[in-house]
């Protein structure tokens, strides 16, 4: 018998309001998508390093280092990549909801599961970014070896090669990183969320 009817949530006393006053930004959710080897990770963690030197609050979500840690019980099989999405994008929201600028790293391949990481952030800002590198220009950089093992039947349902990547509808933000060098791709995008979350 599910026991969802025995829990209520218990309101915050501290308002969105307050948290934005503390931190001098609203909280928001930078949410990067795109093939692995598309620069995603490269991104985040530079993006996180700029905004915090601007004295944003904020914190870099990565795909490798949630799976070592909350879900290192999930494998890659389609309903193991939506838990990981559906749990990363959870946790994502209480971050923005906290007041953080949080910026997550992952492939998410999925239509539907982007759509349910940002139905899960309702309370807050939400910036799908579509970080767009086609699957040769990923395979040529190729920097863990991935698609060479991939391309050996030594990794299964690895995205591009024997698993779909769904290149989203109406991203709010395409980063190119085929013609755009990493200084430019994160200029890039950092100038974007400059203008979408000024600090007061």
């Amino acid at each position: 018998m599910s026991q969802a009817k025995n829990l209520a949530s218990v309101p915050h006393r501290v308002s969105a309001d307050t948290r934005s006053q503390n931190f001098g930004h609203e909280g928001a959710v930078v949410w990067l998508t795109g093939l692995s080897a598309s620069g995603k990770s490269t991104l985040a963690m530079g993006l996180e390093e700029k905004m915090l030197a601007l004295g944003y609050a904020c914190y870099a979500l990565d795909g490798d280092n949630i799976r070592n840690g909350l879900n290192a019980n999930l494998g890659f099989s389609p309903a193991d990549r939506a838990e990981n999405i559906r749990r990363v994008g959870e946790v994502a929201a209480l971050f923005a909801d906290a007041g953080l600028i949080c910026i997550t790293a992952f492939i998410s391949p999925y239509q539907h599961d982007r759509l349910l990481a940002r139905r899960a952030s309702s309370r807050v800002r939400f910036h799908e970014v579509y970080v767009s590198a086609d699957l040769s220009t990923c395979e040529a950089r190729d920097p863990k070896g991935l698609y060479r093992k991939a391309r050996a039947g030594e990794l299964c349902d690895f995205t591009g090669i024997d698993a779909p990547y769904e290149v989203p509808n109406s991203p709010d933000l395409i980063i190119d990183t085929r013609y755009n060098s990493p200084a430019q791709s994160l200029d890039h995008l950092l100038s974007y969320l400059l203008k979408q979350h000024p600090i007061r």
